[in-house]
């Protein structure tokens, strides 16, 4: 089948990787911008813009779709590469960018979208965070039709994954860029799939992930803080702050324990645990400024703690 692809990271790229080898003709891809990154600040193409180059694909980047727009030039030039690329359906994968009504209606058979959560639950912008800091039990991949709505569009294939005790975000989006590469190609393979419309109820919503949601707060019960502190491995990740610095915390583990939240209750090598509002944490994996993420008992060898100190 001849299609478009929108999508940005890695789990985009996974996805147009599996498109590519099941031998879809892929005419254009549309991605994000090149941002600048690493230490020097260069610009770098988006992970799916790397893969497309090495098929020897079509690449657009417009800043926006919204022909009434802000960008309305480049707007103008994506609508003329699409055109000109004649695509039968579009697939989307984390692209970034909302698609306006022009684009939804341009392939004949419309725009897919791979979507990391088992819909109505966790639309919009972080599923695979949201479901990891909620507890959920499994999360998993829905192929949608688009609409104009945040991920509101009809269902046509689903795929479940367990969410593990240990995973991180970083962990579940791997597997689920697998799946959702694997259903994407299942689902074009099929001529036909039914269009079942999301239920009314279970609707959640997945916010955009903030920098300001790392501080921990000590006061939230210990599994909770232990659930974020998974969920926000790789981005933002969380923190404390102890005698001015910022210390990240990669991993922790729920213990019995009671006191002040926030105070140090033990401080021995292996045995790291701070008093929350309910139970305790274990503080398994950190990481100081400018360091490597170190187990408890090489944290402490470069910033002694003890029994008592309070953390903020």
């Amino acid at each position: 089948m001849r299609i478009a692809f929108a999508g940005t990271p890695e789990f985009a790229a996974v996805a147009l990787e599996h498109l590519v080898a099941a031998g879809h003709e892929v005419a254009l891809v549309l991605t994000q911008p090149d941002r600048p990154a690493g230490r020097g600040l260069k610009l770098q193409p988006s992970p799916v813009k790397a893969l497309a180059l090495r098929h020897g694909i079509a690449v657009a980047q417009p800043r926006s779709l919204r022909l009434d727009g802000k960008y309305p030039e480049d707007a103008a030039a994506a609508r003329e590469a699409l055109v000109g690329a004649g695509p039968t359906l579009m697939v989307v994968a984390a692209y970034g960018l909302i698609l306006p009504q022009w684009v939804l209606d341009l392939p004949p058979r419309g725009c897919l979208n791979i979507h990391a959560s088992l819909l109505p639950r966790w639309r919009g912008a972080a599923p695979i965070h949201r479901a990891v800091e909620a507890g959920d039990a499994e999360t998993g991949i829905t192929i949608m039709q688009m609409d104009a709505g945040l991920d509101t569009g009809d269902m046509l294939l689903i795929g479940t994954e367990p969410i593990l005790p240990d995973d991180t975000t970083a962990t579940l989006h791997d597997r689920l860029a697998t799946l959702g590469g694997s259903l994407i190609v299942q689902a074009l393979a099929r001529p036909a799939l039914a269009r079942t419309p999301q239920p009314a109820d279970g609707i959640t919503y997945a916010h955009k992930i903030d920098k300001a949601e790392a501080p921990i707060d000590w006061a939230l019960p210990a599994a909770v803080i232990e659930r974020r502190v998974r969920a926000f491995d790789p981005f933002p990740g969380c923190s404390f702050m102890h005698e001015g610095e910022v210390t990240k915390l990669w991993r922790a583990r729920v213990v019995p324990g009671a006191g002040t939240p926030g105070d140090v209750l033990a401080a021995e090598h292996g045995n790291l645990v701070v008093a929350c509002g309910q139970q305790a944490l274990q503080l398994l994996t950190l990481q100081r400024p400018g360091g490597r993420r170190v187990d408890d008992a090489g944290f402490l060898q470069s910033r002694p703690l003890h029994a008592g100190q309070r953390l903020a």
